[in-house]
């Protein structure tokens, strides 16, 4: 177990630097057209592909980085070029968070590099949880499995919705309902093999932010999967399932987790980096911005209304950052989250996204309220931090839950 710090080894400040000038020199030339585009900025993700950047073997590097900094170092730096292409970049990562929460190494082995597809042909996947009237509320799912024991597949039907790149994806994870009797308790994740039959884009949604990041519904219909694309197994499923029922039997007792929470659970602080990657481009435009523009004969920085904000914006990416970092080194470390630190460090980095990129607007004032300068664009993809992967009333749920013990609705 790597002893916690605060200070990149070597090698660490390397990829950082190498991540910041292609987020630089590759992402932010490329922002503004892509989110005017609203599509997927595909030679984007394949300049990242070329370079290794979007690659499996990139994020496996940084996901088994044993200080746990890998991924929230990555995160920051390519959101802090452009929120927008840098989902596009990492969207597939958490379904392959997904497959590397609940599957078997034989599964892993198998469908997380079909995920990338490599430099010459490249690939993304999507995981599908929410549903039009089930997103923070993961027990009133309707997609259903239903096991065909005769063929030895699982028929899956149901829609999704707000999938990161649902529909263009060559893999999607799908959570589904295979127990509706046991609410959360009865949900099982599952691969969707590329060029399924029954699987379809339903509607592409116009974002407010974002927008380079394709965003759409998945439709099931009677889609059949093999066996084998259960993640963990059929003999694990139904092992759980029958713990489950006992519990259930017994008036509840111990909590269990469901595929989408175990998926999101691990992904938590990851989001938290993405905000205080955005939130640090906002800040230093702003820093920029107010050490450059005069008005009445001085620059606006020398005015404590403006100095004073920065100072503010500054502490609080900063404090984000650790609480980000703290939660990534427990999860590394195997050290439970006890406070719900995961999502601490996403709830705080969210709201401190939507914070500072505002303050940089009004410091900026009139230009910064024009699409000339990038504050707009970053506020804009700011507003999704606090709702995606957990709003931040779920987050403060989580660990009014966690710190309480009780079951807080």
């Amino acid at each position: 177990m790597a002893e916690f710090t605060l200070e990149l080894n070597d090698d660490q400040k390397q990829v950082r630097d190498w991540l910041h000038g292609f987020a630089a020199d590759v992402i932010r030339p490329a922002a503004s057209e892509w989110d005017e585009r609203e599509e997927t900025p595909w030679p984007v993700i394949q300049e990242a592909a070329k370079v290794g950047i979007y690659s499996l073997d990139f994020y496996a590097q940084q996901f088994f980085d044993p200080t746990g900094l890998g991924i929230p170092m990555a995160m920051e730096e390519l959101f802090w070029g452009d929120a927008g292409i840098a989902l596009s970049i990492v969207g597939t990562g958490l379904a392959a968070v997904g497959v590397l929460a609940n599957g078997t190494e034989e599964q892993i082995g198998t469908w997380i590099p079909q995920m990338y597809g490599d430099a010459g042909d490249v690939k993304v996947a999507a995981f599908c949880s929410s549903e039009p009237d089930a997103g923070s509320d993961v027990a009133s799912m309707r997609t259903r499995a239903v096991y065909d024991e005769a063929k030895d597949e699982w028929v899956l039907n149901g829609t999704k919705t707000w999938a990161t790149n649902g529909g263009i994806a060559n893999v999607h994870v799908v959570v589904a309902v295979v127990d509706a009797e046991l609410g959360s308790r009865g949900h099982a994740s599952f691969i969707v093999p590329p060029s399924t039959p029954g699987l379809s884009q339903g509607q592409k949604f116009k974002k407010h932010g974002i927008r380079a990041s394709h965003t759409a519904e998945v439709v099931l219909e009677d889609v059949r999967v093999p066996g084998h694309c259960l993640l963990g197994g059929k003999e694990k499923l139904d092992e759980r399932l029958a713990r489950a029922r006992e519990r259930v039997g017994a008036g509840g007792g111990e909590r269990v987790k469901n595929a989408a929470m175990a998926t999101f659970e691990a992904s938590r602080p990851a989001v938290g980096a993405m905000a205080v990657g955005t939130a640090r481009a906002a800040y230093e435009v702003a820093l920029d911005y107010a050490k450059t523009r005069t008005q009445f004969g001085r620059p606006i920085i020398d005015n404590q209304g403006i100095a004073f904000q920065l100072a503010d914006m500054r502490t609080q990416i900063d404090a984000a950052r650790l609480l980000v970092w703290r939660a990534s080194w427990m999860a590394s470390a195997n050290k439970p989250f006890t406070s719900a630190e995961g999502s601490m460090s996403k709830l705080y980095a969210s709201e401190t996204a939507k914070k500072v990129t505002a303050q940089a607007i009004q410091i900026l004032g009139g230009n910064g309220f024009t699409r000339e300068y990038p504050v707009e664009r970053m506020h804009r993809d700011a507003a999704i931090y606090t709702i995606f992967e957990g709003t931040s009333e779920i987050q403060r749920l989580v660990i009014a839950r966690t710190l309480s013990g009780m079951p807080i609705r």
